[in-house]
C-alpha cells in the first residue's frame, strides 16, 4: 500500500528540482509512506542548491545521508519498497524504489517525464536501504 501510494504521487510527474519531483523526494515519500519519519528535506531549486542543502544538514553525500537513516543492506537482500541507488547522470546517484521483482522504479535519463521501471539494473546497483 505504502510503494503504491508514492509511485501514484510521482507517476505522472516529471523529475524537476524546483517542484521538489527529485530522487530524494521520492525517498522520503517513500520512507513516510513505509512508517517512517525522515526529517524534512530543505527547499532547493537546483543540483547546486540541492549540494548545499546536503552538506548544511552534515552530508557529503546521498548515500551517507541515506546510511544515518536506514540500514544499509546487500542489494540480493532487496524487498517490495526498499530503496536502491544507482549511478546518475548528474552529480547525484538515482535514488530509485525496488519493485519486488526485477525492476527499479523511478527516474532516469532516457526519459525524465515521471517514473518508469527500468530492468536490467539490477547489477548497476550502489547501493540498498531497507525501509
Amino acid at each position: 500500500m505504502g510503494t503504491e501510494a508514492t509511485l501514484a504521487k510521482y507517476r505522472l510527474r516529471p523529475f524537476d528540482w524546483a517542484s521538489a519531483a527529485t530522487c530524494i523526494h521520492l525517498a522520503r515519500s517513500q520512507a513516510r509512506n513505509l512508517g517512517h519519519r525522515p526529517p524534512a528535506i530543505p527547499r532547493f531549486r537546483s543540483a547546486v542548491g540541492a549540494r548545499t542543502a546536503l552538506a548544511a544538514q552534515g552530508h557529503g553525500t546521498l548515500e551517507a545521508l541515506l546510511d544515518s537513516l536506514f540500514p544499509r543492506i546487500a542489494p540480493a537482500a532487496m524487498l517490495l519498497g526498499d530503496l536502491a541507488a544507482l549511478p546518475g547522470e548528474g552529480p547525484f546517484p538515482a535514488i530509485m524504489i525496488f519493485d519486488g521483482g526485477a525492476k527499479l522504479l523511478g527516474w532516469h535519463g532516457a526519459d525524465p517525464s515521471g517514473i518508469k521501471p527500468v530492468a536490467r539494473a539490477m547489477g548497476e546497483i550502489v547501493g540498498a536501504w531497507r525501509l
